[in-house]
């Protein structure tokens, strides 16, 4: 049996699809323990949301028609809370400024600047609690999250130093790790948020992938060498 499995997941915090995922990923998380192994990656599905919805939803009513499409999505998903006005009131001019963040953090978890020291138990990362704090604060709190500022408030209410942070974003490493995850996005064409890439990118899971298929792929890799191929 395969020690780990490791799994590159891309999304954009903005996508409701990956809001939606998160308790998919918290279950597999639960499951399988240190049997797997997330590499978060942001890619900008929603880097520019007046051309992808106030254009590009031009004639569904632009961002109203788009407010009424993630209702209709998430009534669906009755362990989601969605705030009324999302999109509607002050929507987030884009996704980049909260997937900057991220990469910052990421960065000072690499340097072991700094580490989980909130009481977790489902064991996340600091970029695991800011991602889904992110989310949260868009998705129910109807907040613009495109705001840098607003973004290391939310940060620092994760107890996360907002000093270190905004140095690896003044010189250049967080934004050079954000263009590596779009340079990813390319290299293993990724469609959009959420995808998870497994099995050196043998297997590619995009969209509202229900968890038992998730579940399946994670079994099957767990349980055949990689040496040698799956019959199913």
């Amino acid at each position: 049996m395969n020690n780990q499995v490791t799994i590159d997941y891309f999304s954009d915090t903005l996508c409701v699809w990956a809001y939606i995922s998160q308790i998919r990923i918290d279950e597999l998380k639960q499951q399988f323990g240190e049997q797997i192994r997330f590499n978060y990656h942001f890619v900008p599905v929603f880097g520019c949301t007046q051309n992808r919805i106030a254009i590009g939803w031009g004639d569904r009513d632009g961002f109203a028609g788009f407010n009424q499409h993630v209702k209709s999505v998430c009534s669906e998903f009755p362990h989601l809370e969605l705030n009324e006005e999302v999109w509607l009131s002050h929507p987030p001019a884009s996704s980049a400024s909260s997937h900057l963040i991220l990469k910052a953090v990421q960065i000072l978890e690499s340097e072991n600047i700094i580490e989980d020291i909130k009481e977790d138990t489902r064991q996340n990362t600091p970029c695991e609690n800011l991602a889904w704090a992110i989310r949260q604060a868009f998705f129910v709190d109807n907040t613009d999250i495109s705001n840098l500022n607003t973004l290391i408030a939310i940060a620092e209410q994760q107890q996360l130093p907002a000093s270190a942070i905004r140095e690896k974003i003044d010189n250049g490493q967080a934004l050079a790790a954000l263009c590596r995850d779009v340079e990813l996005r390319d290299q293993f064409r990724i469609e959009g948020s959420p995808t998870f890439i497994m099995n050196n990118a043998r297997q590619k899971l995009y969209g509202n992938v229900g968890y038992r298929i998730l579940e399946a792929n994670i079994q099957e890799l767990l349980s055949n060498p990689g040496d040698r191929a799956s019959w199913c």
